[in-house]
């Protein structure tokens, strides 16, 4: 990978109101580490990034940093990280990575494929991405902005695994080399994927409620707006004096009958 020169600047406004004010401006916060040297904050052009980022394939960039006022002329940095606002895409903050010429640094390569597989084309399969970057080890000069895989030669159901992909000259692909990286997948039906869709668990939160239809005169009362519900005691006592009014109704209406007839008196024998 080719460097691409930059300028920058020591940058001292540190606090939130100051950088919000160096982004209006114009400039970009930044900030550069790495073994050599002690962090330094730093600004940037916001227009010489935006150029910068636009004719590079990825954000993997190599640059020559000339920092205002250093002791070095130039500084080899990796563009370690960018952090865009998540509306209108607009650069917040850049994090670049010191790096020496002649020692191998590990970074993440976008994979990006060409052509058209054959289990696409013939077959109807769907081409599937297992793994979208690379870990790669090289040097700087070394490092590629991608790589690039052919898959026109892939057929239904296989993959191309990562011991399988050939890296650039002088880069070192990194990891498991049976993982599938892509894949032609067979695609699936309308009845698969419903009875996938069926099979799924229910999310955590997701209740489904299923309510009981009730017999009439089992419902109970509604309170009205601005009422509240009775309490279960108050509703046990309730219905206990429910069935103890029938029980004194009746006992009320047997006591006048059992004293009738002690109420009533002979009638006086007549004398002879």
């Amino acid at each position: 990978m080719k460097s691409v020169p930059l300028k920058a600047y020591p940058r001292t406004q540190l606090r939130r109101g100051q950088v919000k004010r160096l982004r209006g401006s114009g400039r970009v916060p930044a900030v550069i580490y790495g073994r050599q040297a002690k962090p330094q904050n730093l600004e940037i052009s916001a227009k010489e990034l935006a150029d910068l980022i636009h004719h590079s394939v990825s954000e993997n960039m190599l640059v020559d940093l000339s920092v205002e006022n250093d002791a070095r002329a130039k500084r080899l940095a990796l563009v370690q990280e960018i952090q865009h606002h998540p509306v209108d895409g607009k650069v917040l903050h850049v994090d670049f990575h010191e790096v020496a010429e002649n020692e191998r640094v590990t970074v993440h390569v976008p994979l990006e494929t060409v052509g058209e597989a054959a289990g696409v084309k013939n077959a109807g399969g769907v081409l599937e991405h297992v793994l979208f970057k690379l870990k790669v080890r090289c040097l700087p000069k070394d490092l590629p902005e991608q790589i690039v895989v052919d898959v026109s030669h892939l057929e239904l159901g296989k993959a191309i695994h990562l011991g399988e992909i050939q890296a650039p000259a002088g880069v070192e692909i990194l990891g498991d080399k049976n993982i599938p990286v892509i894949a032609v997948a067979v695609p699936r039906t309308e009845e698969e994927e419903a009875a996938a869709a069926e099979a799924a668990p229910v999310a955590a939160g997701d209740v489904e409620m299923i309510k009981e239809k009730k017999e009439e005169g089992e419902e109970a009362a509604v309170p009205a707006k601005g009422e509240k519900a009775p309490a279960k005691g108050a509703e046990k006592a309730a219905a206990k004096g429910a069935e103890k009014a029938p029980a004194a109704a009746a006992a009320a209406g047997k006591a006048p009958a059992a004293a009738a007839p002690a109420a009533e008196k002979k009638p006086a024998e007549k004398k002879k």
